[in-house]
């Protein structure tokens, strides 16, 4: 198993990726707009009333958009007791709203860059510690993680390239990548990230145990680098 991914990729990509599109639409609307970006210059978490005030809106309608900047999860949502008080008469705590954790990133068509420069930042880390060639480092991650996302139970490998932004069509007996998730990273540095995407694929296809077809380098204008070809 390739250490350090498995809390990573585990996820479905498609689900999060429907979430962040459905988060990005829930920010086109002006209201709710103003009110995130308020929220988020804030040095401190802010109430409802606070929100409203100072963007001279309706309470209700500002705790509308606030909870459904908290569906979402563009906000979090903590409660604390604005007098410093605690115990009997102190009163109930204040819903308040602050900036969440969570990170929106919607291309199209999909990329991964995240997870190809988790795979180079590892890659070089080792190098650096073990003096093999960062190449080779990056290959063997690269094929390993492959190799666990291949293997998780009932993978179907069409439905994983397209969950992973490969877009996968049959091309007679081939299977073509119609899209690469590593684009403009390969067209600045081809060779490099070619060799780590076909070892990657080659992961893919052996922990999926898809004996059928294998990954093949077939650059070409308009598709990914690599191509499935039926195994010889």
């Amino acid at each position: 198993m390739a250490e350090g991914f498995t809390l990573v990729f585990v996820d479905n990509p498609e689900e999060v990726h429907d979430a962040d599109v459905s988060a990005v639409a829930a920010l086109d609307e002006p209201t709710r707009r103003r009110l995130y970006d308020h929220v988020v210059r804030q040095p401190g978490p802010v109430s409802r009333d606070e929100a409203a005030a100072a963007l001279g809106l309706a309470r209700k309608t500002a705790a509308f958009h606030l909870d459904r900047l908290a569906d979402e999860l563009l906000l979090d949502v903590v409660f604390e007791r604005r007098s410093g008080r605690s115990g009997p008469g102190a009163g109930r705590p204040a819903k308040l709203y602050r900036r969440s954790a969570k990170q929106i990133a919607v291309t199209l068509p999909g990329r991964r860059y995240e997870l190809a420069g988790k795979l180079l930042a590892q890659a070089v880390e080792e190098s650096d510690a073990t003096g093999e060639p960062v190449r080779g480092v990056l290959h063997r991650k690269a094929e390993e993680l492959g190799r666990q996302l291949g293997g998780q139970d009932d993978t179907d490998v069409v439905d994983l390239l397209e969950a992973y932004g490969f877009e996968p069509r049959r091309e007679g007996d081939d299977i073509l990548l119609a899209n690469c998730p590593f684009h403009a990273l390969a067209q600045e540095h081809t060779s490099l990230v070619c060799g780590m995407n076909l070892r990657l694929l080659s992961g893919i296809l052996d922990g999926a145990d898809a004996t059928g077809f294998e990954a093949c380098l077939a650059p070409g204008p308009g598709h990914c680098c690599v191509r499935l070809r039926p195994a010889a």
